[in-house]
């Protein structure tokens, strides 16, 4: 009897690991987004860190102490991948069909750059100028309430256009594009 009631509490001091573990992993939740353009899909997948009462832009944020400040990862954990099954034109950058990792050149807060990385599956942290494929400035606005939880958003704009949106704490940066 004793011996089953020692599993028990195995079991259960297990689960309560398990449980913590999920719960700082929720602290950045994986998410992703896509749309389909011209019958190909672009899609993005990042982890989204909330601002949970942080400064997170300017001078003395939160991100002004990451090793690549200006360059940001855009999202937690891992790098934020993008993936397109078409030739799009983000901007006026032309971006071959394939998949690349989104940074996002934040030295003025107010005037983001987003950065098209060639590089994949590497950390968040982990950027390496030489390997982009360029940069397009992102159209600025503010939200009308600050956004707690990193996100982006791929929206449909009709005639063959769509954009990107990120958006975090009290700023939206947005690209948009067409199928080439």
């Amino acid at each position: 009897m004793n011996r089953i009631i020692h599993f028990t509490r195995q079991g259960m001091l297990a689960t309560a690991f398990c449980m913590v573990a999920h719960m700082a992993s929720a602290q950045s939740p994986a998410a992703q987004t896509s749309v389909e353009l011209g019958g190909k899909t672009i899609s993005v997948k990042y982890s989204a860190p909330s601002v949970r009462g942080r400064d997170i832009f300017g001078a003395a944020g939160l991100i002004s102490k990451e090793t690549n400040f200006p360059i940001w990862r855009a999202g937690a954990n891992a790098a934020t991948a993008f993936h397109t099954d078409a030739d799009l034109k983000i901007g006026n950058l032309d971006v071959p069909k394939g998949d690349y990792t989104l940074f996002v050149n934040i030295a003025d807060a107010n005037n983001w750059e987003l950065v098209i990385n060639k590089q994949t599956g590497q950390g968040g942290l982990t950027y390496k100028a030489e390997n982009d494929l360029g940069r397009v400035k992102m159209k600025m606005s503010a939200p009308g309430a600050p956004i707690e939880q990193l996100n982006y958003k791929l929206t449909l704009l009709g005639n063959g256009k769509a954009s990107l949106t990120l958006g975090w704490e009290k700023h939206i940066g947005e690209v948009q594009f067409t199928v080439r």
